[in-house]
């Protein structure tokens, strides 16, 4: 029998983190056609809220009752204002293991809400749900997301050659398929020990004993 992650909501000082509703398609719309995520992840571009829509709708339930994924949305505790995306994808629940990504929104970066997103989520899988590995992947470029994956206590493991595409834009706004390296970084439950003290000192970071 296939498994599945629960439908759940985790909070930390800052954040709400939730499952995806139909009230974000318009701030998901606008989030997803940023340059940057639009150079660093697949998705279409420009992206449209018939798509938000079908991801919000569709394809994020049926991950989850297949036992596949998870999508979460990131937001302000305060403001509900949508700040960003972390997915579970790749889950194998034999192994007991799952791959993360982030998406964070222009106006949002350089607060730290990827690491404290990315961190509760990591504690939430190893508490919860039992969880004993969890993997990103990073572009060899993408020096933003492979900061992340170090605040939070990840190992690089290692170089996957030629495993990636990314996408440059043009002066004419195409965007044009380049190969990449990925950069594959584990999490196992004892790495967060060192990450909850690193990121102690951050700005609303709070333990993860005082989260929900």
């Amino acid at each position: 029998m296939t498994s599945t992650f629960p439908n759940i909501s985790i909070s930390t000082e800052r954040l709400g983190l939730r499952p995806l509703d139909e009230d974000d398609v318009p701030a998901l719309a606008e989030m997803m056609n940023d340059e940057q995520i639009g150079a660093w992840t697949p998705v279409p571009q420009p992206y449209t809220e018939q798509l938000a829509h079908r991801w919000i709708s569709q394809r994020s339930p049926a991950e989850r009752i297949a036992g596949r994924g998870l999508d979460l949305a990131v937001t302000e505790f305060l403001t509900q204002r949508l700040v960003g995306i972390v997915q579970l994808t790749h889950t194998d629940w034999h192994v007991r293991a799952t791959e993360m990504s982030y998406i964070i929104a222009p106006w949002a970066r350089g607060e730290g809400y990827a690491s404290e997103a990315a961190l509760a989520t990591a504690h939430w899988l190893f508490g919860d749900q039992r969880f004993e590995r969890v993997e990103l992947r990073t572009a060899a470029d993408n020096t933003a997301a492979q900061q992340v994956a170090q605040k939070i206590g990840c190992i690089s493991e290692g170089v996957l050659r030629n495993a990636c595409m990314v996408r440059h834009r043009a002066d004419d706004g195409s965007w044009t398929d380049v190969r990449s390296d990925y950069i594959v970084w584990s999490l196992l439950p004892e790495d967060l020990e060192g990450a909850d003290e690193q990121l102690a000192d951050s700005p609303g970071f709070t333990s993860y004993a005082d989260w929900n």
